[in-house]
């Protein structure tokens, strides 16, 4: 019989992550680190990503921060070597931060449209590498729209397809490539969404659990695939999205399961 925990443990192991200094990316880097892995901590915000990797050490994990903004070829270039340096392979990379400009198609300026694509779309490209356990960020916006989020929406469909397609170039050395999809998790860049209580509870009901996630639970999927119990999972995309994509606007009508799973 196969040894489970085992399967689960990280020991041993360097991962990097990028977008560490909070939401997703810190829960993810702190994960990792829970399990065993070494973790180098990587985002644009110093201050910030230096508080994650002194919560890894405080906790007994090993981490150390690298300041690199996602969206510069050069940054994620020398956060790789710098990586390496260190390391004789990096063997979990993890990729989180993403940017959403909230305008209609006919609103979009260039600006906005390189803004969006330059940290969702190229810097996923970027931080691409030859090994190990990859990981990418998608969303639930790649399958499910509104108005104002079409742009974002796609870049993070993109990111599906590239998962597929790296996937389908690096699996014969070993590599194993693959994207979470979130739905909405409670993080420090949704805090806003509280401040408007209708909305906030309206979202919430778009999933069959009738809440936002928290981000730990985003990074237990992260774990996941970075440990060796995925390692028949290949260019994937896994939602972690509390049902989001399950069904078609918030459930009604249901108020009491009887005991052979009808509405009683």
């Amino acid at each position: 019989m196969a040894d489970y925990r085992k399967l689960f443990d990280l020991t041993g192991k360097t991962a990097v992550v990028l977008g560490a200094a909070s939401g997703i990316g810190k829960s993810s880097a702190e994960a990792l680190a829970g399990l065993g892995a070494r973790v180098v901590c990587a985002d644009r915000d110093r201050d910030r990503n230096e508080a994650t990797a002194a919560g890894v050490r405080a906790a007994g994990g090993w981490a150390e921060p690298i300041t690199t903004d996602a969206a510069l070829a050069g940054d994620i270039a020398a956060l790789a070597a710098a990586a390496k340096s260190k390391f004789p392979r990096v063997d979990i990379a993890v990729t989180t931060p993403g940017l959403n400009i909230r305008k209609t198609i006919l609103e979009y300026t260039e600006e906005d449209l390189d803004r969006v694509v330059s940290l969702n779309l190229k810097g996923t490209v970027y931080f691409f590498q030859g090994a190990g356990s990859i990981i990418a960020c998608s969303s639930v916006r790649a399958v499910t729209i509104e108005p104002g989020l079409a742009v974002y929406g796609s870049a993070k469909a993109a990111i599906s397809l590239l998962v597929k397609g790296f996937a389908s170039e690096v699996g014969r050395f070993g590599v194993r490539v693959n994207a979470i999809a979130p739905s909405i998790a409670e993080t420090a860049l949704t805090e806003p969404f509280k401040q408007r209580p209708d909305i906030h509870k309206l979202y919430a009901a778009h999933t069959v659990f009738n809440r936002w996630s928290n981000a730990d639970e985003v990074a237990c999927a992260v774990a996941f695939l970075a440990s060796d119990a995925a390692s028949y999972v290949s260019g994937s995309t896994l939602f972690v999205d509390g049902g989001w994509t399950a069904i078609d606007g918030p459930p009604t009508g249901l108020t009491k399961l009887g005991g052979d799973g009808r509405s009683a």
